[in-house]
């Protein structure tokens, strides 16, 4: 009871560690974001959708509140990889030092599919909301006074979901790496995922079928992009736990054979001692 005790704490303690590190390297990316805020902030009013569109400011402190936005969302995007990491670093006293090597490989990757998320929905996903509600004013006889607070607030939301959802397939490779995901399932339960999917799609996009299937098909496509690398790195998870079976008998038959062969040596030195006794 108390052994368990004692392992509880030291859990907590360790995920206070990683804690303590992840905030303070946050600190750090939010003191750079506050050196790249600026020329991000002119680069995205200037470039893609709000290049034609009139941000104005509806609020004293709108400027500082974008400043502070953007700043966040540079430190989001820094911190993200350390994030990776600290929660590899927790995970891997338990693994094998195979499945280390393998799973730490797996944190470039996944930073690369959030900036691939990020792209996709601000260079595809973010024309195609403008233009629509752009057309729905026009067709309402309605004026967009746009606020740029708001744009901002807006394009952060449609961004760092992308971007997570994009992680979809290292975290399934991921889980069913270590065993903990069989891909069956996912092929299982494909119509359910599919209308979760469907139902994320319709929250983050205009009521229009064209917006709507280019956001619903890609995620469709990324699930099952997600099943086929899942097989894969089931398929050597399976692979490494029968090779763990095998040596794990072999260290036991040889743990017999060595019983075996001191206990035959014991046998052996006892009739020599007790030879020597009647000899003498």
């Amino acid at each position: 009871m108390e052994e368990r005790t004692l392992t509880i704490i030291e859990h907590i303690e360790e995920i206070r560690k990683r804690l303590i590190t992840i905030v303070v390297f946050f600190a750090i990316s939010v003191i750079g974001g506050f050196l790249l805020a600026k020329p991000l902030i002119k680069f995205l009013q200037s470039n893609g959708p709000a290049a034609d569109l009139p941000l104005n400011a509806f609020n004293v402190i709108d400027p500082i509140a974008i400043y502070l936005k953007v700043v966040v969302f540079i430190g989001i995007v820094i911190i993200l990889p350390i994030i990776m990491y600290q929660f590899w670093a927790f995970v891997s006293p338990g693994l094998l030092e195979t499945e280390r090597r393998v799973t730490l490989s797996y944190i470039p990757f996944a930073f690369l599919l959030f900036l691939g998320g990020i792209s996709f929905s601000y260079f595809v996903l973010l024309p195609y909301v403008i233009t629509f509600m752009e057309t729905l004013s026009a067709d309402l006889g309605i004026t967009q006074t746009i606020g740029i607070n708001q744009y901002f607030s807006f394009l952060f939301q449609i961004l760092l979901p992308f971007g997570f959802v994009f992680q979809l397939p290292v975290v399934l490779l991921f889980l069913s790496r270590l065993g903990f995901l069989n891909p069956s399932v996912l092929a299982k339960y494909r119509k359910i995922a599919y209308f979760v999917l469907f139902v994320i799609a319709a929250f983050i996009t205009p009521p229009d079928l064209v917006s709507h299937l280019f956001v619903t098909v890609p995620l469709f496509l990324l699930y099952e992009i997600s099943i086929v690398i899942a097989r894969i790195g089931y398929r050597k998870f399976l692979k490494a736990e029968e090779k763990r079976r095998v040596e794990e008998e072999e260290a036991e038959r040889l743990r017999l054979f060595a019983e075996a062969k001191a206990e035959q040596q014991r046998q052996i030195d006892e009739v020599n001692a007790r030879m020597k006794n009647q000899e003498s």
